[in-house]
């Protein structure tokens, strides 16, 4: 998916310098394994492995997508758990029910429309929403209603009784190029979950998103929609390059458009988080997460979303277990299911682990594609900032430096266990064309550079062990006390 970006919490984010030559970590020094040299290791053995690229290469080219609930996801438990064992690690399915929603035919056309041609129509390329209600196999016909914001279909409301309603809203890609990808995400995103819902209420008998990604290449990004389950009615996205061609046709006129959309939600299935504990010693009931989500959405094969996320969270095993490391605290890598149509997989885990949720020193999780790294975002508390000190300078090498933190990171799996305290990680990487390729059929395996992956293993895994082998407490996260 991505993570949940709100514009408040990003206000509350600060940039820190963390190489200041007056502090001092001499509180660090439990552990010989703390030493830059010791770091410098871990962090050159990943960087020379391509173990996590063989393994996204497996997941996606030999499995393909994984949505929650389908084969490809089953399929993807058992590969994961498979290659976790076959390094020694300790690996636990979790079970968990998850949504099963399917997706069926889907097609459209424009065929009324000011100045059209006698006898012609023009097609429509979009992909049904996650969740989407279903049209009758012989689909809708309807006059479409273009908006361009939430207020602008509100005072329009008498007009949206029978009718499509297409929500216009560009992505912001000018925010993107200059670092603030999310935001622009998050902005652009807030139409695809509530729009389809709140023109359903106005008495829309569909609903049509403009895709939610900066590269016009005429592709649909699809995504999950929220709707009553007793108005659950038809709901798309559509490509950019689609939605301004109805908006320039409603310029000149009404435009009525044939919908077919016929997907279908079927019982709950079951499936599982993929569990792989590297045990402590003698901290060894502590725990230091590091994660991805294993479903995908079933456009393309879930390469950069989240793929890439969980094959460099198993590169962190694989990574100690080549050099026969042993952490102070376990490390345990989670696969996680259906982060991307419910999150069921972390509500079971955290239900699962309330009683010990205080336990949990830090969890990590890498879900913002497969860019290059430049550093960590984290919620952990501004007292304790300090500490994370020798870990940005053992990064400094790989250009992985830069420290953010917010009160709150809100990602994705992590969110819940962040509420409850467990300070959050996550790699801060380049997303300036994530969303070109986010949630479309173009997720492939050649979107990810095989550099770009060994850098963000050298970061997770320098991450994990330092956060496994740290003496002094790093606290809870702020976002706890609320």
């Amino acid at each position: 998916m991505y993570r949940r970006f709100s514009l408040p919490n990003l206000c509350r984010i600060c940039w820190l310098s963390m190489l200041s030559a007056n502090l001092s970590v001499s509180a660090l020094a439990a552990s010989p394994d703390h030493d830059a040299a010791h770091l410098q290791k871990i962090r050159t053995a990943a960087m020379s492995s391509d173990y996590a690229y063989q393994r996204l290469a497996d997941m996606t080219d030999l499995i393909g997508p994984r949505l929650s609930g389908s084969a490809g996801a089953a399929a993807a438990v058992t590969q994961v758990a498979d290659a976790m064992r076959q390094l020694g690690a300790r690996v636990t399915l979790e079970p968990v029910k998850v949504p099963h929603w399917v997706r069926g035919a889907e097609t459209a056309e424009l065929i009324e429309y000011a100045g059209r041609p006698a006898g012609l129509s023009q097609k429509v390329i979009l992909t049904a929403l996650g969740g989407s209600g279903a049209t009758a196999d012989t689909g809708l016909t309807a006059e479409i209603i273009v908006v361009h914001n939430f207020d602008e279909l509100q005072a329009r409301a008498p007009e949206v009784k029978g009718r499509i309603v297409l929500f216009d809203v560009p992505f912001n890609q000018a925010m993107a190029d200059r670092g603030l990808a999310g935001p622009a995400y998050g902005e652009g995103a807030q139409y695809r979950s509530k729009g389809p819902k709140t023109a359903a209420k106005l008495g829309a008998v569909a609903a049509l998103v403009r895709s939610v990604g900066g590269a016009n290449f005429r592709l649909a990004h699809t995504g999950a929609t929220s709707l009553d389950q007793a108005n659950r009615i038809p709901a798309a996205a559509v490509t950019a390059e689609d939605a301004m061609l109805i908006s320039r046709l409603a310029a000149r006129g009404a435009v009525s458009m044939h919908l077919t959309l016929t997907p279908q939600i079927l019982a709950d299935a079951d499936s599982f988080n993929v569990i792989a504990d590297w045990p402590g010693s003698d901290k060894a009931d502590e725990i230091v997460i590091v994660s991805g989500h294993l479903d995908s959405w079933d456009l393309g094969t879930g390469a950069i979303d989240d793929g890439a996320g969980v094959a460099a969270a198993m590169g962190v095993i694989e990574t100690l277990q080549k050099l026969g490391l042993k952490p102070r605290r376990t490390i345990r890598m989670i696969a996680w299911m259906n982060e991307e149509n419910g999150g069921r997989g972390a509500l079971a885990y955290q239900k699962n682990q309330q009683a010990r949720l205080d336990q949990h020193i830090a969890a990590i999780e890498s879900d913002s594609g497969a860019g290059r790294p430049f550093g960590l975002l984290t919620s952990v508390p501004a007292k304790s900032i300090g500490l994370l000190t020798p870990l940005m300078t053992a990064l400094q090498p790989i250009g992985a430096a830069v420290l953010k933190r917010a009160d709150a990171l809100d990602t994705g799996d992590l969110s819940g266990l962040e509420e409850a305290g467990v300070p959050s990680f996550e790699p801060l990487v380049d997303t300036h064309d994530y969303f070109h390729y986010h949630h479309t059929s173009a997720d492939t395996l050649d979107k990810v550079q095989p550099e770009n992956l060994r850098r963000q293993v050298a970061l997770l895994t320098t991450t994990a062990w330092f956060l496994a082998n740290l003496e002094t407490p790093i606290g809870r996260a702020a976002t706890s006390a609320k």
